[in-house]
């Protein structure tokens, strides 16, 4: 693994929408996949919603590639934060939103590694997505996409 793999990835934006419109899309998990260009489907994996330590599978595509994750949800706090830890990777999904002064919302997505990337995602990336570091290039990318898409949606309806 190296630092590149590891580093934490960032988007972020301002989206004409209150906070709480963007929180409603943000934790609809059926509509993520509308927004992520690798994210197939999210489903909880437990009964009783969205909350801290949910489980939820995900399907992940890049190309002809498939595979799944299981993330469990580590922050909730309504109208403010979202993350979640995926098991497989090591990696802590982050969503943070704020209100601005002007009725706006302030959208920041991170990416960081608290420990290391696990062996199974330095095995595979390397095997089937061209490798760690390319692969956290195309997930930087990736997230800036989602919030773009997320901010699209928020500002349309």
């Amino acid at each position: 693994m190296t630092s590149q793999a590891a580093r934490e990835l960032r988007a972020e934006t301002t989206v004409a929408a209150p906070p709480e419109k963007v929180w409603a899309l943000l934790t609809d998990f059926s509509r993520m996949p509308e927004w992520s260009p690798e994210l197939v489907r999210m489903v909880p994996l437990k009964p009783g919603g969205l909350r801290v330590g949910q489980a939820y599978l995900g399907v992940n595509r890049r190309k002809a590639v498939v595979w799944p994750t299981r993330s469990v949800v580590a922050v909730l706090e309504p109208g403010r934060a979202l993350a979640w830890d995926t098991r497989s990777s090591g990696a802590r999904w982050i969503w943070e939103i704020s209100p601005e002064g002007d009725g706006s919302t302030r959208v920041v997505h991170r990416r960081p590694v608290p420990e290391s990337l696990t062996l199974m995602s330095r095995l595979f990336a390397p095997v089937f997505l061209g490798g760690n570091d390319g692969h956290a290039g195309e997930l930087e990318h990736g997230m800036a996409e989602t919030v773009a898409r997320l901010k699209a949606a928020a500002e349309s309806a």
